[in-house]
């Protein structure tokens, strides 16, 4: 069984309105809610064995928050693709994940990301599956499994999802 980490980067500042969107940063509440969800996958003993992350500053500011808190010391990629990425193209970067992995982290935006978890999760608890399908806000985390066959074979509604929290949830 393989497992599939999907991360939204946590709430970002607004504040400076002449930043480009890739540099803008975490807003205190950001930090906050991404240091939070760092704490919840040490509680859960969730163990990326790859992580795969946006180039945006906020989405590697939440990464900074919750890396801190992973057992282990899973190989990070950081990718520009990610940031503008649609559901199809994140599935094909699961799809070349190494065989070597039994799970991987990525740190995302919307509105890939929960349209890529939406696509991917054929099976679940209705009311997990009815939340994320409501709203995947910021810093929300959903957990996937994957049936025991190669990344490269990973196809749509071939996931159960596990779990699906947001920093609300745990506060």
């Amino acid at each position: 069984m393989k497992t599939l980490y999907l991360l939204r980067h946590a709430k970002s500042s607004w504040d400076n309105p002449g930043l480009k969107d890739e540099e803008r940063p975490l807003n205190e509440r950001g930090f906050r809610a991404a240091t939070v969800m760092g704490l919840y996958f040490a509680q859960c003993g969730f163990r990326p064995d790859v992580i795969l992350c946006s180039t945006a500053r906020r989405a590697l500011e939440t990464l900074d928050q919750v890396r801190p808190r992973l057992a282990g010391k899973p190989a990070l990629t950081i990718d520009k693709a990610i940031y503008r990425a649609d559901s199809a193209a994140l599935l094909a970067l699961v799809r070349d994940l190494p065989e070597t992995a039994g799970s991987a982290l990525i740190v995302g935006h919307n509105p890939a990301l929960e349209e890529f978890a939406l696509s991917l999760a054929g099976s679940g608890a209705k009311e997990l599956r009815a939340g994320m399908a409501e709203k995947y806000p910021t810093g929300a985390l959903a957990v996937l499994s994957l049936p025991k066959q190669p990344w490269a074979e990973v196809s749509w509604k071939a996931a159960e999802l596990r779990n699906f929290t947001s920093p609300k949830d745990l506060v």
